[in-house]
Formats: C-alpha cells, structure tokens, sequence
C-alpha cells in the first residue's frame, strides 16, 4: 500500500500528455484532486479504468474535483492512448518512476508490474482516500464516493 490515510503528498513535476509541465504545487490548496497510478497504456484493464474515470469526469468536476492519471508511459504514448479514448483529464509520464515511489506504490508479481493505486486528496493535500486494487474496478467508485464526501461536508474522515 502506498502513502497511508492522513498523510500529506509529497510535491511533484511531470511533463503530461501535450507536453506540458504539470506542478503539484500549483493545486494543492485549491481543489481536492485525484491521483491515480496505473501500470501501462493500452492494456485491457488499464485501458478499462481510464475510460471509466474518463465516463465519470462530468461527476468528479461537478464535485470540483482534479482528475490526474499517471504511469511510466512516455508523453508519446500518454498522447496517443489520450486521443485515441477521448480523455479530458491529464496523463502524467513518470519515466523513471520518482513520483510513484514518493507516493509509495509498490509494484507486483515479482515486481515485474507497476501497481495500481487511486489517491483521493483534499484540499489540504491530505491523502483522505487511498485504495489498492490489481483490478481495474473499484476505483472510480472508491474515488467519487470519497470526492463526494469532501464536497458535502468539506473534509470526510480518512478511508483505506
């Protein structure tokens, strides 16, 4: 399990998919955001779970909500999967995986596959939702229910 409920994230920099810098910095205090590593474009089950944060970004943004995707891809290949499913959020190239061990997600089977984590992050920069799973399904769901939580009451008591 990567960065554990309650703790703060740590800042980051990553070129996205059209080639510009994205800085953590510049969000953290402005609106909750969620971060979600997964291991590679174009697999079936990656391919899956963006199209699902993709099918539920009108309800994430409607909470106010910063939707972020990150993976070991190259911007090339972000581009290419970006506009071949149509997605409206960013895709992050961590080429040398920094920011996925800062945020502490560990890889899996023999560290031959990068792990699959969802962080939903308040306002504050506090990890208020941090969820695990190999599979593809539950994330979305895991994520807006929390996204929810902080739009409702302004903060949500911390979730695994």
């Amino acid at each position: 399990m990567g960065l554990p409920v309650g703790s703060t994230i740590p800042s980051f920099r990553l070129m996205d998919q059209n080639g510009n810098w994205f800085d953590s910095a510049d969000h953290v205090g402005k609106k909750p955001m969620v971060i979600f590593f997964y291991p590679k474009d174009f697999t079936p089950g990656c391919t899956a779970e963006v199209c699902s944060f993709r099918d539920h970004f009108e309800d994430f943004s409607d909470a106010g909500a910063l939707v972020v995707g990150i993976s070991s891809d190259s911007e090339k290949s972000h581009r290419n999967f970006s506009k071949k499913h149509e997605l409206p959020f960013v895709l992050l190239s961590d080429t040398s995986k920094t920011v996925r061990r800062k945020f502490k997600v560990s890889s899996r089977f023999m560290n031959l596959l990068p792990g699959r984590e969802t962080f939903v992050v308040d306002r504050a920069g506090r990890v208020v939702l941090a969820f695990e799973a190999l599979q593809a399904s539950g994330h979305v769901r895991n994520a807006l229910k929390a996204i929810k939580g902080i739009q409702e009451n302004g903060t949500i008591s911390p979730q695994v």
